[in-house]
């Protein structure tokens, strides 16, 4: 079995440890397993009486769950939190934990195809069981929606002339691995940062295969009716578009970032964030784990 650090090396492990506030008989989840890294240590803090529960749809991360009584594994989209803890019985919890993005085991397996940097079939499935892959997608879009997600999901300068480079060369032969991505995206790739341009091109396709920005936003607008007053909410982002969303939502209740009020003009918002800005990795840390770089931990309390 792969263990949880070689699967992938939880960042910033001690802040959230402290920002879900543990009480060693109450219920928190964290979904987003991966290794399970984070999980071990939160079972750790957590007396006999206490329960985690743990969501992740990659089935390689699967294999990683620790037997413990006190631990329940959910194979699924955390966007279905709510139904699976209720299903559980385990409403409100006393603390989420959500750790975004791709872990160091899925962007290491070439065959997973989440990567540039290594040949293997343009997949990028984090569950597996879902019929469309990065390939199909591109099969599929037109030019305007590939200019769309490439500009939406990557932030990718000169969106439009990228689309219309995919579209001629995908005409000439089907672009069905990492490597036929690079290859048809040469010509439009700047000299000065080609693995920076590549990087969000592949980012783009793969929050699109799997809805990865549909699901955190789920999850943030159904946190209120998940997380008792008092608990905690803590999440971690790798990228502008889900920390944008986390902050927003965190500081006023919307997603968009528009606080509202009552007409008494007292704020809706569910949330209180625990600190004004994101919490960001020590140099230290970064120099052993380098994939710590871009990492933002914001934290906050469920308000009465």
């Amino acid at each position: 079995m792969t263990t949880g650090s070689e699967y992938h090396a939880p960042v910033l492990l001690q802040a959230c440890l402290e920002g879900l506030n543990i009480a060693p008989d109450g219920v928190y989840v964290d979904v987003t397993f991966g290794g399970g890294g984070h999980s071990r240590a939160i079972l750790e803090r957590l007396g006999p009486h206490g329960r985690l529960v743990s969501f992740d749809r990659d089935s390689d991360a699967w294999r990683n769950a620790p037997d413990d009584p006190r631990f329940t594994l959910v194979r699924s989209d955390f966007r279905w939190i709510r139904n699976h803890l209720k299903y559980l019985e385990l409403l409100p919890v006393d603390g989420l934990l959500a750790d975004l993005g791709v872990s160091s085991h899925q962007f290491d397996t070439g065959g997973r195809g989440f990567s540039f940097r290594f040949e293997g079939p343009l997949d990028m499935r984090m569950d597996r069981r879902a019929k469309r892959t990065a390939a199909g997608l591109l099969d599929q879009s037109d030019e305007a929606a590939l200019t769309d997600l490439l500009r939406k999901y990557g932030e990718v300068d000169g969106a439009p002339r990228v689309a219309r480079q995919l579209i001629a060369a995908r005409a000439r032969q089907r672009i069905a691995t990492t490597q036929d991505l690079v290859a048809a995206l040469e010509p439009v790739t700047p000299r000065k940062d080609a693995s920076g341009f590549l990087a969000q091109v592949f980012q783009a396709l793969r929050i699109a295969v799997n809805d990865e920005l549909g699901s955190l936003e789920r999850l943030l607008t159904e946190s209120p009716r998940i997380i008792r007053p008092g608990g905690r909410l803590v999440v971690m982002s790798y990228h502008s578009l889900e920390d944008r969303l986390v902050k927003n939502w965190m500081r006023s209740g919307d997603l968009g970032g528009n606080e509202h009020k009552d007409v008494f003009g007292r704020s809706s918002r569910p949330f209180k964030p625990t600190s004004s800005k994101a919490i960001q990795p020590s140099e230290e840390e970064v120099a052993t784990n380098p994939r710590a770089r871009s990492a933002r931990l914001r934290i906050a309390e469920r308000l009465a």
